[in-house]
């Protein structure tokens, strides 16, 4: 099995969707979250949007694109193994959003080929709202020679150490990725239907690689005094070992250091069996 580098440029959408209170706070409360900030229609200002609630309107184009690009062969052995969204702002209720996605990168690594969604989405007006560059790495599959357009493969969360500063347990009930899926309205039937993830290959259903990051970055944001409200720029990471359910996740993380783009905060999640689920994790703050 084979990606040919012809793939890369070849896009999808753009697709509109709206956005409202009601999908919003279901995603908040798919994480657990309690925070008013993300509930209270009443505030002046509004309620907000979870950081990672991107990744809700951009699942619609990843299927899109990766039926354009993939064979259902292929397309089943990928693997969510790379994050990286910058936030423009954050989405808001009556939002009419636009969404494109672009094969930007396609490289052969020794698990098998990598290949990179950029997903850009702006408002009614045009203006920018989020971009994600979503890497996912096809097991056992081969490609032609390294090819990209507008992104760099090369890791960015790669660099110098670093020592925890705090550590917090998160619960991961058995019925969570059943509530996330419907919730973010994200459906890939690995992470619900156990005979279909047995078929896959794995031990039984997993929590979907979207969720245990935005349970990390809710915990990353409770480490902050404005809490929900924190300003995020930016979040990147890296996608490690798979969370059963029931189970538990470490979040470990770091207090915020300077850096060229902002407050950076580098965190992780560990499965219960301690390797990491979720790992070179970085939030960019705004200032």
């Amino acid at each position: 099995m084979q990606i040919s580098a012809t793939v890369v440029g070849t896009s999808a959408g753009p697709r509109e969707q709206s956005v409202d209170a009601r999908w919003l706070m279901a995603y908040a409360a798919a994480l657990g979250e309690e925070a008013p900030e993300y509930f209270d229609t009443t505030r002046p200002e509004g309620i907000v949007a979870h950081p990672l609630f991107p990744v809700c309107y951009e699942w619609p184009l990843a299927l899109d694109l990766r039926a354009k690009t993939l064979t259902d062969e292929i397309a089943v052995r990928g693997v969510h193994a790379t994050h990286r969204l910058v936030l423009h702002r954050l989405p808001r209720p009556g939002d009419r959003l636009n969404t494109t996605a672009t094969v930007a990168a396609l490289e052969r690594r020794t698990p098998g080929a990598y290949m990179v969604l950029r997903m850009e989405t702006v408002d009614a007006a045009g203006r920018p709202v989020s971009t994600t560059d979503y890497g996912s790495l096809y097991l056992d599959v081969d490609c032609d020679a390294a090819a990209s357009t507008a992104v760099s493969t090369q890791w960015r969360g790669q660099g110098d150490g670093w020592s925890p500063s705090w550590s917090t347990e998160v619960a991961v009930p058995s019925t969570l990725a059943h509530t996330y899926t419907e919730c973010a309205r994200i459906w890939n039937p690995i992470h619900t239907d156990r005979a279909v993830a047995l078929s896959a290959g794995l031990p039984d259903i997993i929590l979907h690689g979207t969720a245990t990051l935005a349970l990390a970055i809710s915990q990353t944001l409770r480490q902050d005094a404005r809490g929900a409200a924190t300003p995020v720029r930016s979040i990147a990471c890296r996608f490690g070992a798979m969370v059963r359910l029931p189970s538990r996740v470490t979040v470990r993380g770091q207090e915020p250091i300077s850096s060229v783009e902002g407050p950076l905060v580098r965190f992780e999640a560990l499965a219960e069996d301690g390797r990491p689920a979720v790992r070179d994790g970085q939030i960019i703050l705004d200032r």
